[in-house]
């Protein structure tokens, strides 16, 4: 336990300093515009298409031990919801584009994933941690914020937001 929490304290500082700009971080309760994004997949999704609807937003990288536990939870979230108005949408820190490409395909992840880009960072602002996620209801508001690993049943919880 003490080992996984001076991990967290090392992932936390490594979030801290990768972190964005001067923009304070994004919080509950905060509205957030979103930018047009281009997936990794090389599709663009327009902010309109991101709009309306509840949506779910990570922040992970590669590297990340936190992330590689979480992101197969959010895989199956995003499977179970397809269909649903929930989206997701998740964003990668990772310097290279192929690493991140690699990653995903390795896993067989098939969730929305676009790089992180100056636009990304003005929306969400100072990262505190990887992984990190966010709730976004069909208003714009951020209704549920989470800064580092989600349990398996935290994740499959966020479907309550798919209805």
């Amino acid at each position: 336990m003490r080992a996984r929490a001076a991990i967290l304290s090392w992932l936390l500082a490594i979030g801290l300093a990768v972190g964005s700009g001067g923009a304070a971080a994004l919080e509950v309760g905060d509205t957030v515009r979103l930018p047009d994004v281009q997936t990794l997949d090389g599709r663009t999704l327009p902010a309109s298409a991101l709009a309306g609807k509840p949506l779910i937003v990570e922040v992970w990288a590669s590297w990340c031990p936190f992330c590689a536990l979480q992101n197969p939870r959010l895989q199956k979230l995003y499977e179970r919801t397809r269909g649903s108005p929930l989206q997701v949408l998740t964003i990668s820190i990772d310097k290279d584009p192929r690493e991140a490409g690699a990653y995903l395909k390795q896993r067989g992840y098939t969730f929305p994933v676009t790089m992180d880009s100056p636009a990304l960072q003005n929306a969400f602002g100072k990262r505190k941690g990887l992984p990190e996620l966010y709730v976004i209801d069909a208003r714009g508001r951020v209704v549920q914020k989470e800064v580092g690993e989600m349990l398996e049943e935290e994740v499959a919880a966020l479907e309550r937001y798919a209805h």
